[in-house]
């Protein structure tokens, strides 16, 4: 499942990417294209002690990227400074045995600052890794709790095109993560920071001159709306071999519309989730010491969130804090957060995949669909 919702994402992602229109409404009649080899090198980050003994070396690998240009033809692009779009793969290897190799494939947009010196590329997409845990083969790897897995990464760097005959230079840091959102334990994920320095090329020296930003652009407030969400998914408590259950969430939410950039959110969620109940009746029997659970504890939960939503044509990205109102049985914590995105199919309707966290603690990537009044 995890592997058909998170290629239909990258499908909805790539429609977002739609094709533009110049100011007069006409088809932008030509699309520019580059593309850019990176290689890299760097450290798994400790995030969390458990997986101290997986970080034994330096991995390294290489990022393969197309990009197709914008030029502000669309009032998106203009507020945003005419990002590029396009796709990446990323091969990495862990340099260590437990761990094995990863390999990538991405959605992504490039922005730039410092007139197009400074590039922040952010991508979503689908890893697998060669070398998951395995009670019997490899019961070391906590990292990575399954072939598959969700994966993000950012790129922070220097770059100049058309150095010499379309050939371009670029290098900076970034960070690779690998996570399945507890789809299946265990799931303790890895962050890689790297180093990278590459070469970009552009299939056009000559292109058209970028539209600037109108003053007052950005404007466009609107009234309070409101909306209603149903969230869905399969996860898997911190037990190893416990199971994958389904869990539901029923939100409502208020959002302002400060301008055509942001909006806040205002909500509240009530939460099932039945590998939380199995979690429950498995402390209650399992005589752990110091641990009073009774079985009897509700696993429903009752949270109330605050968010912002970033707006990038049809796609948003959202971020929210949360808190467990109702909190009958303590699991992972009272406080949560919220990391995903949404595609507006239309006016109204909206679709989103989100993970779901406490702190650095991953409970579950949550597919939704939406309606906003």
């Amino acid at each position: 499942m995890i592997l058909r919702t998170t290629i239909l994402f990258f499908i909805i992602s790539l429609q977002g990417f739609a094709q533009y229109e110049d100011q007069t409404g006409s088809d932008h009649s030509k699309a520019y294209y580059s593309f850019d080899v990176n290689n890299f090198y760097g450290t798994i980050l400790k995030h969390n002690p458990d997986i101290s003994h997986l970080i034994t070396g330096h991995p390294s690998g290489v990022i393969l990227s197309v990009n197709r240009k914008t030029f502000g033809n669309k009032e998106w692009q203009r507020l945003y400074n005419s990002p590029d779009y396009g796709v990446s793969f990323i091969y990495q290897n862990m340099d260590n045995e437990f761990l094995g190799e990863n390999y990538g494939l991405y959605a992504h947009y490039n922005f730039y600052f410092f007139n197009r010196v400074l590039m922040l590329r952010l991508g979503q997409g689908l890893g697998y890794t060669t070398n998951p845990y395995d009670e019997d083969n490899n019961f070391r790897n906590v990292a990575y709790g399954s072939h598959f897995m969700s994966s993000t990464f950012a790129m922070l760097n220097l770059k100049r095109e058309n150095i010499i005959g379309g050939l371009g230079l670029q290098t900076g840091l970034g960070v690779i993560h690998y996570s399945n959102a507890n789809f299946k334990a265990p799931n303790k994920s890895t962050n890689t920071f790297v180093f990278n320095v590459g070469i970009n090329y552009v299939l056009d020296t000559q292109y058209p001159e970028y539209v600037e930003k109108e003053k007052g652009t950005v404007r466009g407030s609107e009234p309070i709306g409101y909306g209603f969400i149903f969230r869905g998914g399969v996860n898997e408590s911190d037990v190893v071999g416990s199971g994958q259950y389904p869990f539901y969430t029923i939100a409502a939410f208020a959002d302002k519309r400060l301008n055509k950039k942001s909006s806040i959110q205002l909500g509240a969620e009530l939460f099932f989730s039945e590998a939380l109940e199995r979690f429950i009746d498995f402390r209650s029997t399992g005589n752990f010491r110091g641990d009073d659970t009774t079985g009897d504890e509700d696993s429903k939960r009752i949270g109330v969130f605050l968010g912002h939503e970033l707006r990038i044509n049809k796609i948003s990205i959202l971020t929210q804090l949360g808190y467990y109102a109702y909190y009958p049985y303590d699991f992972e914590g009272q406080v949560y957060n919220r990391f995903g995105a949404r595609y507006y199919f239309n006016k109204n309707i909206f679709g989103s995949i989100t993970v779901r966290s406490h702190a650095a603690k991953a409970e579950a990537v949550e597919f939704s669909i939406g309606y906003r009044l």
